[in-house]
């Protein structure tokens, strides 16, 4: 509990995977009442290519804090004492 009210521990990439999964479910139900509205089959690609394009986004940003759990450790293991 001290790490999280130190901000040591990121709650976001957590929250990052909820939005992919609401982003996921958003374009494909925008899809897919599309194609029911219009008939155009041509929102078959915001289907196919807006969950990609989610998890796209989503990766590039946990990237970054990938990062910083990584240079923390390299901290923790060369901090002298």
């Amino acid at each position: 509990m001290g790490d999280f009210l130190k901000f040591e521990t990121m709650m976001t990439p957590a929250v990052i995977q909820i939005a992919f999964w609401l982003a996921v479910a958003a374009t494909i139900i925008a899809g897919i009442v599309g194609i029911i509205g219009t008939g155009d089959a041509r929102w078959i690609l915001l289907i196919v290519l807006g969950p990609i394009g989610a998890r796209v986004y989503a990766e590039i940003i946990i990237v970054f804090f990938r990062i910083n759990d990584h240079l923390r450790a390299i901290q923790h293991y060369t901090q002298r004492e």
